[in-house]
């Protein structure tokens, strides 16, 4: 490992004395080697639970068809759109951290990354359910797909957004899935390693025959900036294209140009505060303050502060151009958001997605951890709630006040959104019985420049500016898992 210190003013990324290689290999891979403890158990059972209302609620719909939902002819998408965008747009975060924070070679991703990359995965699989659910006929699901001519007279339809979204998910699925799979080769074989008996069987088919030489590190380098360079692109164009599902209709207001990079910025929006939902109870419950620090949680509040005042300004604009145009529908379909029967939602939206997240800018608040965890739920009610507003307000009044009609969710619909919920959780909850929640070579590679053992060790040394070292004893005051009588002496 290379011998390089960085500047004694930067944050550590890994607090804590006494931190080895072997050290971080044990902290992070004991909750996988170990038994589960009772939080685990608790978190998997009702997730479990989620899961299973969710089986019966799409065996049902499948059964009964979609008319078991709400839906009716003026309102034709409902809760199982809003279901699929606001699952596309949690997967976001995950590729954001992954590549782009790779290529612009920002070390604070690499506490973070691995549990993104799960949570994109999964997020990603309870999108595709909805977008399977609303075929009507789920096992004619593979005409979406581009057939041969060979197959018969069946032509794929380019002009459906069903088409679009198959094709936005596929891709973005398959690249994810590479990328985090690749990254976890060096982790699985280290737990290979370890393991004995029939564990160790299973790991040595998973690991690939990982021999860690100078060439497969190489090769691994090499490869994980490649798909680096190929998944970036996903981040603006996967929810790009789900946006244009409703921003090349004529319905006023979602007729508009603001929508693909309104609904990006959104996406890693939604995206950051459910990393920050899952890691907050994470690194409590498997012990791991040391590796996320108190600095990636400030971080990634900074970006929910970033991405939720873009989602604000986005809002605002859309009412002025409403009005701007002159359009007599455009202006309405808004008014009618703020002020019609679906005000509830509107407001709720508002409240959660412009007004929460700009209490991040107190430093008060972006440092406590209760705040956090409760804010970054909020963020998604909010953003669940601006999918649901985009949609169901825009139908359900249209151009002829005879076809007005109101959407009422039925149980079936409750209950499969509530079960992806359920699904999800239980994926991510085994994901981290078996597998590392942290990169454990991506944060060796840190340990001898950015942790705060290396920089105790450059202030011991004697050779840094007295007002350096002031600042940087001061900046640590933030850091929960820090303690602070280390620096009483100095």
């Amino acid at each position: 490992m290379s011998g390089h210190n960085e500047s004694i003013l930067r944050e550590p990324l890994i607090t804590g004395r006494d931190i080895t290689y072997a050290k971080i290999t044990s902290d992070i891979l004991e909750p996988v080697e170990n038994k589960p403890n009772r939080a685990w158990w608790i978190g998997f059972i009702a997730a479990l639970c989620g899961a299973t209302l969710w089986l019966v609620a799409v065996s049902y719909t499948f059964w009964n068809g979609i008319g078991s939902w709400g839906l009716n002819k003026t309102v034709g998408w409902a809760w199982d759109i809003t279901g699929f965008v606001w699952w596309v747009g949690i997967g976001h975060a995950g590729t954001l951290i992954s590549a782009v924070l790779l290529l612009f070679r920002q070390n604070w991703r690499n506490s973070i990354n691995r549990s993104a990359e799960a949570m994109t995965i999964f997020a990603v699989i309870c999108a595709a359910t909805y977008v399977v659910s609303h075929m009507g006929r789920p096992w004619l699901a593979y005409w979406v797909l581009p057939l041969p001519n060979q197959f018969g007279s069946l032509w794929v339809n380019f002009n459906s957004p069903l088409v679009w979204d198959m094709f936005a998910i596929s891709t973005y699925f398959s690249v994810s899935l590479l990328f985090w799979y690749t990254g976890l080769l060096p982790d699985i074989a280290t737990i290979r390693d370890r393991a004995v008996g029939l564990r160790r069987k299973i790991y040595t088919i998973f690991s690939f025959g990982w021999n860690g030489n100078v060439k497969t590190w190489q090769r691994f380098e090499t490869v994980s900036l490649i798909l680096a360079g190929i998944s970036t692109p996903l981040v603006l164009s996967v929810h790009t294209i789900v946006s244009m599902d409703f921003a090349t209709s004529v319905i006023p207001g979602w007729h508009t140009t603001i929508f693909p990079p309104y609904f990006v910025a959104g996406a890693i929006f939604s995206g950051f505060a459910m990393v920050l939902t899952l890691l907050l109870v994470a690194r409590k419950v498997l012990g791991l303050e040391n590796y996320i620090t108190m600095f990636h949680i400030e971080s990634m509040n900074k970006i929910i502060i970033l991405t939720g005042s873009i989602v604000g300004v986005a809002y605002i604009t859309e009412f002025f151009i409403a009005w701007y145009s002159g359009s007599e529908y455009e202006a309405y379909a808004f008014v009618n958001r703020s002020t019609g029967p679906y005000w509830w939602a509107y407001w709720m939206m508002m409240t959660c997605n412009v007004i929460s997240p700009q209490l991040l800018w107190f430093k008060k608040i972006r440092l406590s951890i209760p705040a956090t965890w409760i804010l970054s739920i909020v963020v998604n009610i909010g953003m669940w709630f601006e999918r649901f507003v985009i949609i169901v307000t825009s139908l359900h009044r249209d151009y002829l006040p005879s076809s007005w009609a109101m959407f009422y969710p039925t149980w079936v619909d409750v209950s499969v959104f509530v079960g992806s919920i359920g699904v999800f959780f239980t994926l991510f909850l085994l994901f981290l019985r078996v597998l590392p929640s942290i990169a454990i070579a991506e944060v060796k590679i840190i340990l001898k420049s950015s942790s705060e053992q290396a920089k105790l060790k450059q202030i011991k040394e004697g050779h840094l500016d007295k007002t350096y070292v002031k600042e940087y004893v001061e900046s640590l005051e933030k850091f929960d898992s820090v303690k602070q009588e280390d620096y009483a002496k100095i």
